[in-house]
């Protein structure tokens, strides 16, 4: 989905873009600018809590993008912000798994036949059906699962790095990190100019126990890659609470444009 912000800082997003694209050891310009991509989280965290089946992921107003989905959760050091997800742009498991208590019919013939893989649905795809068929999913525990959970953002590759490191929008929103990179890192930082921004992406080059380590080779698509998607980055912290990935969503995943 396309989110609405404040007005473009066009020099901040340059910056950005010049700083996500150290990170990553290649400008953002030379990616496909007409592909969609998008944050996701995963991890061990997410699992624990059981936040992947909170009732918030299938209201109605969350899955067909009016609302976003907020979780109460802050997952990085020295950051007041919680993550922000959008559930349209999500894709659920249905059935959860093969053990899963049935869905009433005809709903779940529905549901079967939008599917875009056997039993993964995009949560835009899913919210008509519950309107269609008067079902609420929140009384149907256990049946359903979030298999992506995607950050919110607008489907760019930009937006899509703003979300996963949570730069904010402006030099303001910049989360006043204090930890010391992974050796080898330096030279590139410095070409950084502003000094908080290279604060805050300096958290997410570290080695992992304070911070987060970059993924490259070894990012995970969250098994979207089965499907034609591509991690293009990720990173994860050494205990295995946060995995978050930046993924090229294949025509298939990523659906029409809105």
């Amino acid at each position: 989905m396309t989110s609405r912000h404040a007005p473009v800082d066009n020099d901040w997003d340059r910056q950005l873009a010049d700083a996500f694209g150290m990170m990553i050891g290649r400008p953002l310009h030379e990616f496909d600018p007409d592909a969609v991509y998008a944050a996701g989280l995963g991890g061990n965290l997410i699992n624990e809590v059981e936040f992947d089946h909170d009732p918030a992921w299938v209201r109605p107003q969350a899955l067909s993008g009016a609302e976003p989905v907020c979780w109460d959760a802050s997952l990085f050091d020295n950051s007041a912000r919680t993550p922000v997800f959008d559930a349209a742009g999500s894709i659920f498991g249905i059935p959860a798994d093969r053990d899963s208590p049935a869905l009433p019919e005809p709903f779940a013939s529905s549901v079967a036949a939008a599917c875009f893989s056997d039993g993964l649905i995009r949560g835009a795809d899913l919210a008509p059906l519950l309107v269609e068929h008067g079902v609420d999913l929140a009384e149907h525990p256990g049946s359903w699962v979030v298999h992506f959970a995607r950050l919110r953002s607008d489907g760019t590759l930009l937006d899509a790095f703003r979300a996963a490191l949570d730069t904010g929008r402006t030099p303001e929103e910049l989360i006043p990190f204090e930890v010391t990179p992974e050796e080898g890192w330096e030279e590139d930082l410095a070409t950084v100019a502003h000094p908080g921004l290279r604060a805050h992406v300096s958290y997410f080059l570290t080695d992992g126990e304070v911070g987060l380590m970059p993924m490259f080779d070894d990012a995970r698509a969250f098994g979207l890659d089965d499907y034609a998607c591509e991690a293009v980055m990720g990173w994860e912290d050494g205990f295995g609470q946060i995995d978050l990935s930046i993924i090229r969503l294949s025509p298939e995943v990523a659906g029409p444009r809105t």
